[in-house]
């Protein structure tokens, strides 16, 4: 090869090298949760829910996702300066989720309970219900056969209901394992009392009276349990944590919260 033309294609290929380098430098990777790949884009948090869970979290028939919850975290969001996508999830596998980091915090009326403080770090408290049975109104059970184990009992897999259900009928021997019917949702449960499939339901007061409305049943009684609800976060991510914490804070404070109380007929 000519010396001269070998001197002009090395000199072509170093610019070339140092043109490249020069163009892609490296990016800053985008905040928690983010979709974004920008390093001054707004953080994205995945926002894990139970999708039917009314009055915390639902899904409308266009699409929509609202509820006291899914509110709560969107004045956050905006107050705190970071985005929230809305993910509805089965409530069974919902920690495991967010200890897989496939969402960034469960705000979905969440009780704080100490076999998940095992597994995820809680907000503040936000709220406190008790929990609640309900019949089909052509029933005749009471409060005390509930409490005596011999109703056939429909609880949502995962949720406190069920766990007092356990703890209090079956591990006491005064009801048979099989009395209690776990459901993937909480629907399928108010199918089956509306269609006299199981005697009674279990579940958290509020949401309670909103998947029983319209329909023919009613809440008999309920068991004080003084349940306080809370943002599950995972163990190590403490800045999240105090976001949210200052957040909650901020909202609880302000006009907003008594708002969305009385919009969710909370009060």
């Amino acid at each position: 090869m000519n010396v001269k033309i070998y001197g002009v294609l090395l000199v072509l290929v170093l610019a070339f090298a140092v043109c490249f380098t020069g163009c892609t430098g490296n990016q800053t990777p985008a905040g928690p949760g983010s979709e974004d790949s920008g390093a001054n884009e707004t953080p994205l948090y995945v926002v894990g829910v139970d999708g039917a869970y009314p009055p915390y979290a639902s899904i409308l028939k266009d699409g929509t996702i609202t509820g006291l919850d899914v509110e709560s975290i969107q004045w956050i969001a905006e107050k705190k300066g970071f985005r929230v996508k809305i993910q509805p999830m089965d409530w069974d596998g919902i920690i495991p989720a967010l200890n897989a980091h496939k969402i960034d915090m469960v705000y979905s009326g969440m009780t704080i309970t100490p076999e998940r403080l095992e597994a995820v770090n809680f907000s503040i408290p936000y709220l406190t219900i008790n929990q609640s049975f309900a019949i089909h109104n052509d029933s005749t059970i009471t409060m005390a056969d509930i409490e005596a184990g011999t109703a056939v009992i429909g609880a949502q897999s995962g949720t406190t209901g069920a766990y007092w259900v356990e703890k209090n009928l079956i591990e006491t021997g005064k009801m048979p394992k099989e009395n209690l019917k776990l459901y993937g949702n909480f629907p399928l449960a108010i199918t089956d009392l509306v269609n006299k499939r199981i005697d009674a339901t279990v579940y958290d007061r509020p949401p309670h009276l909103s998947a029983i409305e319209g329909k023919p049943a009613h809440i008999i009684g309920e068991i004080y349990t003084g349940e306080s609800y809370g943002v599950a976060i995972r163990k190590d991510d403490t800045e999240l944590l105090n976001t949210i914490n200052d957040g909650i804070t901020e909202l609880m404070a302000s006009p907003k919260w008594q708002e969305l109380l009385e919009k969710y007929e909370m009060n």
